[in-house]
C-alpha cells in the first residue's frame, strides 16, 4: 500500500490519512486497556465533552465535535448501554433530551486524565521529531510508528509514571523473609539452590552485611517486590549478587533500578570494581548488566555450578 502512495502522490492524501488514522485507533484501543479505561476510542469526543460534569443536548455535542446528530446519538446509545451515560430531559424544555455521565462514567475520570496527559505528551514528543511539511511529516510519523509504535511509547510514559510507586530502601531485619523468599523463588525457577545460596539467604546479616556488604529492597505500592545485594570481597572489589524481582512486578524496570542503585552505592563506598556471575541463558539479565556498563571477562572459577559468565564494571 505504501508503494501505491509513492506512485499516486498527494492525491492519495485522504486514503493515507485514513490508513494512518486506523493504525492509531487500533493502538489507542490498547492504550485504553493499559490505563484501565473501559471506553471505546470512538466514544472519546463525547466523553471529553461531558467530563466536566455538565449535561449537554446531543445537538450541542454534535456541533462541538463536528459529528452528525445521528452519529452522536448512536454513540450516546452505546455509552448508555455500557452504563457510562444517562439521559434526562432538559430543564425548562421537556422536548429536549440531554446526556451526562453516570457514577460509573465519572469513576473513569482519574484514569482518563492520566491517560490523556500521557498521550498528549507522547504525541508532542512524536511531533517534535518531525522536521518537514505535513506530507513529509506523515511519512516520518508512519516510519517512527513502525520503528516504535504508539502503544510502546505510551507504555514507557506509563512506566515512567508508575516508577513513582517504586521505592528503594536499605535492608532491615524485617526484610529477611522477603529477601530469602524472592531469591529462592527466582533460583528454583531457573536452576537449583546451592549451598552457597542457602548460606547467604538464611542469614544475610551475617554473610553479607557483617562483612561490609549492602542490601537494597524494592517496594512497589508498599509491598516488597525486589532485592539486590553487594557482597564485599576486598577493599577494591565488590560483587553484585542476589538480584531478584517478583513476577508480579516484572516489566516495571525494577531490576534496572536495583542494579543502578547498587552500582551507585559501590561507587559511593569507593570500590574500584563491581563484578557479577550469571548464566548466558538469562538473556534479559545479561542485557540489563550490559546496559549498566558491565563487560564480559574471564575470571576465577565460580563457586556456583550454574554460572558460566562473569562480568566486570570498573570505575574510572
Amino acid at each position: 500500500m505504501l508503494q501505491l502512495y509513492e506512485n499516486t502522490g498527494k492525491m492519495a492524501l485522504g486514503s493515507r490519512l485514513k490508513q494512518l488514522s486506523e493504525m492509531l485507533a487500533e493502538q489507542a484501543a490498547r492504550v485504553y486497556e493499559l490505563y484501565e479505561v473501559s471506553l471505546d476510542p470512538k466514544w472519546f469526543p463525547v466523553f471529553y465533552m461531558l467530563k466536566s460534569g455538565s449535561c449537554l443536548p446531543i445537538s450541542v455535542i454534535a456541533e462541538a465535535i463536528g459529528h452528525s446528530h445521528a452519529s452522536v446519538s448512536k454513540i450516546a446509545k452505546e455509552m448508555t448501554a455500557a452504563g457510562i451515560l444517562k439521559s434526562e430531559k432538559l430543564e425548562g424544555d421537556a422536548r429536549v433530551n440531554q446526556v451526562c455521565l453516570t457514577d460509573k462514567g465519572r469513576s473513569l475520570l482519574p484514569f482518563f486524565d492520566r491517560q490523556t496527559g500521557d498521550m498528549e505528551a507522547v504525541v508532542e514528543e512524536l511531533l517534535v521529531q518531525c522536521q518537514h511539511n505535513i506530507w513529509e511529516a506523515i511519512s516520518e510519523v508512519e516510519y517512527l510508528l513502525q520503528e516504535r509504535d504508539l502503544f510502546s511509547r505510551v507504555r514507557d510514559k506509563y512506566a515512567e509514571r508508575d516508577r513513582e510507586n517504586i521505592e528503594l530502601i536499605e535492608y532491615k531485619a524485617e526484610h529477611a523473609t522477603s529477601f530469602r523468599d524472592l531469591n529462592y523463588e527466582w533460583i528454583n525457577k531457573h536452576f537449583e539452590v546451592e549451598e552457597s545460596d542457602a548460606a547467604m539467604l538464611e542469614d544475610p546479616e551475617k554473610t553479607i552485611l557483617a562483612t561490609g556488604g549492602y542490601i537494597v529492597i524494592a517496594n512497589y505500592k508498599g509491598s516488597v517486590v525486589g532485592a539486590c545485594a553487594l557482597i564485599r570481597h576486598d577493599a577494591d572489589r565488590v560483587e553484585l549478587a542476589k538480584m531478584a524481582v517478583d513476577d508480579s512486578a516484572k516489566g516495571k524496570g525494577i531490576g534496572y533500578l536495583l542494579g543502578q542503585h547498587c552500582v551507585d552505592k559501590a561507587r559511593e563506598l569507593n570500590y574500584r570494581q563491581v563484578f557479577l556471575e550469571s548464566n548466558t541463558k538469562l538473556i534479559p539479565a545479561i542485557s540489563l548488566y550490559k546496559k549498566l556498563g558491565f563487560k564480559r571477562i574471564k575470571g576465577e572459577p565460580s563457586p556456583y555450578a550454574r554460572c558460566n559468565i562473569q562480568m566486570l564494571l570498573t570505575f574510572p
